[in-house]
């Protein structure tokens, strides 16, 4: 056991570029953070110099510090998560600190020291802290060498006002922008593979995501709909959704396909889906919609399908997969820990009533033609009443005050 204190260190990047308005995303991660980690015996978060610290409860264990850090690394808006000590601004002090944290990391040949003054009160500068505390570690470590560039560790020392910290064991976060700091997006979240990676993208850009699912209940089963909260338990984890709607909408897609020209079905699902989420949207005080589509995957998403899609909405339609290929997506939802659950079969509104033949160059003149005489406006208005809402953990979200 150490002598001192247990410290994660909670590297940014891009917020670090925010100038004036930095405070402001410091303090929503702080607070993302905070909740997330509420299983964890946190004594409390700081800013420090550019970093968050979180403060671990004296007589907590190497396992789980590193649990904690490892729930931290899919935080959106953190860089790098460093396991280590707090320590007072002393020269021994330090290098005990750097031996107990090196100890830690982990097998290891070669190791540098990245030391770093943030304030000059403190006599010695950054140059000798590494040359002092350096020759410690190979003291304490003779088996290991000193290489500078390309290390296997590199051991962090960072005296700020009133103490130091020091740590060893250090990941990549997932980066971006904390979550909240970019205001609040609608998207349309099926159990498939595509959706879940969309609004994951949207949420590491710092958007509160909300999610709409069109369910083909009870034309078909709700075996979709617990997927999708499967799905979102898997975001929730690290508060990247905020709130599913189910929208039963297998009755209306009925009644399209039984009117509605087999070819422009898809079209007509989909605008019909959008002024829907648009509509929750507004509800939600959200600023766009979002989709999983990738540009020619399927024939919905051609650039004439898309532009007539869009058409339906006035509310500006994201689609952070447009350029990705398959291959690429199913590798980003196998890492985000969705893959398998989308990977499940289960009946949904996507297969519900599906031509043999769909349009992929599809005129806006001839969809617009095809709507009329379809009661869309009470449909939007009886599906947007009767979606179903599902909360989750999400620090940054505030509910709409109407709902």
């Amino acid at each position: 056991m150490s002598e001192f204190q247990r410290i994660v260190l909670v590297h940014y990047h891009e917020i670090g570029l925010k100038g004036h308005n930095r405070s402001t995303f410091e303090m929503r991660l702080l607070k993302n953070l905070e909740a997330l980690l509420a299983a964890f015996p946190v004594v409390t978060i700081h800013r420090i110099a550019g970093r968050l610290c979180v403060f671990l409860r004296e007589g907590t264990s190497l396992d789980v510090a590193v649990a904690c850090a490892d729930a931290i690394v899919r935080v959106p808006g953190v860089a790098r998560v460093s396991c280590g000590y707090k320590c007072e601004r002393d020269l021994d002090a330090m290098a005990r600190a750097a031996r107990d944290a090196m100890g830690e990391a982990g097998g290891f040949s070669t190791f540098k020291v990245a030391a770093r003054r943030n304030h000059t009160d403190f006599p010695i500068g950054s140059m000798d802290m590494n040359r002092i505390v350096g020759a410690k570690l190979c003291e304490a470590f003779p088996e290991a060498t000193v290489r500078m560039r390309d290390p296997d560790l590199v051991v962090g020392v960072e005296v700020v006002q009133n103490a130091a910290y020091v740590y060893a064991r250090s990941v990549p976060g997932i980066g971006g922008l904390p979550v909240g700091s970019s205001g609040t997006v609608v998207g349309l979240l099926s159990s498939g593979i595509d959706s879940p990676v969309a609004l994951w993208r949207m949420a590491r850009r710092g958007a509160v995501c909300v999610g709409v699912h069109f369910s083909g209940r009870p034309q078909t089963s709700d075996e979709s709909e617990y997927l999708v909260d499967d799905i979102a338990r898997v975001l929730e984890r690290t508060g990247c959704i905020a709130r599913v709607y189910v929208v039963a909408f297998g009755d209306v897609q009925r009644e399209i396909s039984l009117c509605a020209p087999p070819s422009l079905r898809v079209i007509l699902y989909r605008r019909l889906m959008f002024k829907v989420a648009e509509r929750l949207a507004a509800r939600e005080r959200a600023g766009a919609l979002v989709t999983g589509e990738s540009l020619g995957q399927v024939a919905s998403q051609t650039l004439d399908n898309i532009r007539a899609t869009d058409a339906a909405v006035e509310l500006p339609v994201l689609r952070p997969l447009i350029g990705t290929d398959k291959l690429e997506i199913i590798a980003q939802a196998e890492e985000l820990g969705t893959f398998e659950i989308s990977s499940q079969d289960a009946p949904d509104c996507c297969t519900l009533f599906m031509p043999r033949k769909p349009e992929t160059h599809a005129k806006l003149k001839d969809v617009l033609a095809a709507e009329e005489g379809l009661p869309l406006a009470r449909w939007v208005d009886e599906l947007a009443a009767s979606a179903e809402a599902r909360d989750y953990a999400c620090p940054a979200y505030r509910p709409p005050r109407q709902a």
